[in-house]
């Protein structure tokens, strides 16, 4: 008899709930614990992280009853011996203490190894709960009360995503790195408008905003003209997610999942692609939409030790035979390699920071070229204090894949400035979807020759203001950073953005600056592989 059992505690019929939660509830609740673990030194990352391996073993456990009755899809695990043993969620409501935190670990162990949906979602896994009690809590009083698949899948969905987004707000350094403010992706995916026949990849995808909301958008949009087969079809191969980072890639396996997205007739399939490189190799297939937010670091290094034992770290070039330049910086080269993903009239909506838009050298050529080979259309300034990470300053930007001809596609520029004077925060004062309203409705989609600026001579503060693609040719290093209302801020101190912004923006500033410094000093040391000869 297990030590739960011993206490009189059954599983057979849980508590009833006198009335079906809420998903507001449901969060609330959910999240309150994060509290509890975090006094034990659990991150709010590493949290939600343990919540997406049990949460799973439940809603698999709850797919083998009524009214689903499905064959139990968790595979058994080995131990040393060979001897199998359950992985699947009542072996754990069967076990307490020491024994249950002992078969938690080897669950996670023999589920890493699986493959598709299963191996993504568990991955390198490991329990980071070391108090049995509060694993055990976890377990009983707060994932099995709940009977999760009848929820409705947007339920599910809103409960997960705003688990990711506190965790991100809590955790700049955790998951804040890999979300992108869900207004943002609300507002490029109501301009980029998806349909069910596209195919869309997110070459960064994070915890997988962008392929959510795209997918949400399909089913909100098109759900009344859609047949079975056309609804099963998007919900298995509309969209593609790849993610470098396994903790990352869980994250995003498990958001697709609770919404709806199994990426492959098996149930246990999944769209996402975990732990491999986007930039490694050329792609194989092409897609006609890429939404991405790539990952801001301004250079990719190989770290080596030295003959004397000290770390050097070299600018590490990617080589690609379809890239248009080589160069270590991550953001040009995402760039190169999303308009390779694109299909011939394949879409694009790419956030970036400043530097892809002026950065000379390999940047003014890849400029150079996209703008030949696409139709470079629109560019949205994003405001600061609006990731999670301080001092970001981010754009997106719009283009369209075009056939090869001689003449430039590119033949004008939209720019929208929701970056001057405007000033947000994450929490004071953040930035909503309706912040995008006016960019969104003068972006006019689907009928782009429609568009009107509201810039003019006589209206200096018109955010929306047309460039024809022979004036930016005449910019230096034909730079695309594009400024012309009037900053209150450098005539009005009382404009100023809050400090903590302030010193993001010089911290970040600053340490560009020494990033080429540092450059410059090591390639010019006797002895460095890339010092002058």
């Amino acid at each position: 008899m297990s030590q739960a059992q011993a206490n009189g505690q059954s599983h057979a019929a849980p508590p009833p709930l006198t009335a079906a939660p809420t998903a507001s509830q449901i969060g609330t609740r959910v999240w309150s614990y994060a509290g509890v673990l975090k006094d034990d030194g659990l991150s709010y990352m590493a949290y939600v992280e343990q919540l997406t391996f049990l949460l799973f073993l439940k809603m698999a456990d709850e797919l083998t009853k009524p009214p689903y009755n499905q064959p139990n899809r968790i595979p058994k695990g080995k131990d040393d011996s060979g001897k199998s043993f359950d992985c699947d969620w009542l072996s754990l409501l069967k076990l307490d203490g020491a024994e249950l935190y002992a078969h938690y670990r080897r669950l996670l162990t023999a589920l890493s190894g699986q493959k598709g949906l299963l191996g993504t979602i568990f991955k390198e896994a490991e329990c980071k709960i070391k108090d049995p009690a509060k694993l055990r809590r976890l377990i009983v009083d707060l994932i099995d009360r709940e009977r999760w698949l009848s929820l409705d899948l947007d339920v599910k969905g809103v409960i997960y995503e705003e688990l990711l987004s506190r965790s991100a707000a809590e955790s700049t350094g955790g998951a804040g790195q890999y979300f992108t403010p869900r207004p943002i992706i609300q507002a490029v995916v109501d301009v980029m408008r998806p349909e069910p026949d596209d195919t869309i990849i997110d070459p960064a995808a994070g915890t997988g905003g962008f392929l959510t909301m795209a997918y949400e958008s399909v089913l909100r949009r098109h759900d009344k003209e859609m047949d079975r087969d056309e609804k099963r079809r998007i919900r298995e191969s509309l969209v593609i997610a790849q993610e470098l980072v396994p903790e990352t890639a869980r994250l995003c396996a498990m958001n697709l999942y609770l919404h709806g997205i199994t990426g492959g007739k098996d149930e246990l399939a999944t769209p996402v692609i975990s732990g491999k490189s986007s930039l490694d190799t050329p792609p194989s297939k092409q897609y006609s939409m890429v939404l991405t937010n790539p990952p801001f670091g301004k250079k990719q290094s190989l770290k080596t030790v030295n003959e004397e034992g000290d770390l050097d770290s070299e600018d590490e070039v990617v080589v690609r035979q379809d890239f248009w330049v080589s160069t270590a910086n991550k953001q040009l080269n995402f760039v190169q390699h999303i308009f390779n993903l694109l299909k011939v009239g394949g879409r694009a909506a790419v956030v970036v920071p400043d530097n892809v838009l002026f950065e000379g050298g390999p940047g003014q050529k890849i400029r150079d070229q996209l703008m030949k080979q696409c139709d470079v259309h629109t560019l949205l300034r994003l405001p600061t204090g609006i990731f999670y990470k301080p001092g970001v300053k981010a754009n997106v930007i719009f283009f369209d894949r075009k056939p090869p001809q001689e003449k430039p596609w590119t033949s004008r520029l939209w720019v929208y400035d929701l970056r001057t004077n405007k000033h947000f925060t994450l929490k004071q004062n953040a930035i909503k979807r309706s912040d995008f309203d006016e960019f969104v409705d003068l972006f006019k989609p689907g009928a782009t020759h429609k568009r009107k600026a509201t810039w003019s001579e006589a209206q200096p503060d018109g955010r929306w203001r047309c460039f024809e693609y022979e004036d930016l040719l005449k910019r230096d290093k034909l730079s695309l950073d594009l400024f012309w209302i009037k900053d209150e801020s450098l005539e009005d101190s009382a404009s100023l953005p809050d400090p903590d912004v302030l010193a993001a923006e010089i911290v970040e500033d600053l340490q560009d600056a020494l990033e080429q410094f540092t450059g410059i000093a090591t390639a010019l040391t006797p002895g460095s592989s890339r010092a002058p000869l």
